[in-house]
């Protein structure tokens, strides 16, 4: 049996936060080779070693986005 892992530790592997992870889940840029369905429209998804290289390929065609301008404190 394959070793598989859960999307929180997929998403640490893969080096992004678990909520990218489940936004591109959403987008379809990825798919773990291996959903299990929990009931009440609920996926289970175990990652393999293979569904983490396809997400690390998926994080380096990502473009990043505009830097948001912050606002300057004011002196104390």
């Amino acid at each position: 049996m394959k070793k598989t892992y859960s999307t929180q530790h997929a998403a640490v592997k893969i080096g992004v936060g678990f909520r990218t992870v489940n936004r591109w889940l959403a987008l379809g840029l990825i798919r773990p080779s291996m959903p299990i369905p929990i009931g009440g429209g609920r996926t289970l998804w175990r990652w393999t070693d293979a569904d983490i290289a396809k997400g690390r390929k998926v994080k380096a065609a990502q473009k990043p986005g505009p830097k948001g301008k912050r606002k300057k404190r004011p002196p104390r």
